[in-house]
């Protein structure tokens, strides 16, 4: 299951790239010439250590692992996040969208109006842009998913209020 997360995730990422780049450029080779090529890049497993994820945007103890950002013209950013049991994002939204796909345990989403929906192993989340939403682990689990996103201008996220107990809970 791990590699097939593996790959999709390898998938999406050449997708946005390729895409990014001939944006604008028709009939653009897909191949760099020499010139022009630039070294790719692989970052290890543990060349980097987790970070613990701010009490300014996160309820409880999330660890952010392994994040990721491509050099521009590409606009992806992401990272493995894991929630302990409980613990979830505030609400927020992103400017051009997000992608999660959960590869450990059990958590929750809901956009706003909506009700609280559950995420599990292997789900692949797309939120479109723009729409407010949380999400984190469930009450009696933790849950760890990878999170992408691009920027525009600088930005991919505008974070909002805290998520009460109460909306947690549905």
């Amino acid at each position: 299951m791990k590699q097939m997360i593996a790959i999709l995730l390898s998938l999406l990422l050449l997708a946005s790239i390729s895409a990014l780049a001939s944006e604008g450029k028709p009939n653009s080779p897909s191949v760099a010439s020499s010139e022009e090529a630039q070294a790719i890049r692989i970052t290890r497993k543990d060349s980097k250590q987790p970070t613990q994820a701010s009490a300014e945007h996160f309820t409880g103890s999330v660890r952010i692992d392994a994040p990721f950002r491509g050099e521009a013209p590409a606009r992806v950013y992401g990272a493995s996040v894991t929630f302990e049991a409980g613990a979830r994002t505030d609400w927020h939204s992103h400017t051009l969208g997000q992608t999660l796909i959960v590869t450990e345990g059990k958590g929750l989403i809901q956009r706003w109006g909506d009700p609280v929906e559950v995420i599990r192993l292997g789900d692949v989340v797309w939120i479109p842009p723009g729409q407010k939403h949380w999400h984190g682990a469930a009450p009696d689990s933790a849950m760890t998913h990878i999170a992408i996103v691009e920027h525009l201008d600088g930005k991919s996220t505008e974070w909002m209020e805290k998520v009460t107990d109460e909306q947690y809970q549905g």
